[in-house]
């Protein structure tokens, strides 16, 4: 029975595995399958009969929408520029320009920024 309803999901859920999987282009099967997902976010509002249901509903959509977006950006900026994430002459051990040991201070290089605790 699980694998009925897995197999079920697949072939509606899944843009390789639908009918959708003939659109080569991947942002195009991904836009189709959004309004997709509006479009039935709407259609469950009106048969429950409530514009609360729309409200509640189109608002979650957005957030897991914007969510996955963000990751899906995140991933490809680790994965394409992982420099992007490091910023030179940013960091030192101790994240400020002051570093102390036994009462005395230690000078640091002037072309280190340090940190946020400048």
């Amino acid at each position: 029975m699980s694998k009925f309803i897995y197999e079920c999901w697949n072939v509606v859920m899944n843009s390789e595995r639908n009918p959708l999987s003939n659109i080569n282009d991947l942002h195009v099967r991904h836009l189709v399958m959004q309004l997709l997902a509006w479009m039935w976010c709407i259609a469950f509002s009106l048969w429950v009969g409530s514009m609360w249901i729309f409200g509640f509903t189109a608002i979650i959509h957005l957030i897991l929408i914007f969510a996955i977006v963000i990751t899906v950006g995140l991933f490809e900026a680790a994965k394409k520029k992982p420099s992007f994430f490091i910023k030179d002459g940013y960091h030192t051990p101790s994240r400020s320009r002051n570093i102390w040991v036994d009462g005395k201070k230690i000078k640091l290089d002037d072309d280190d920024t340090g940190g946020e605790h400048q």
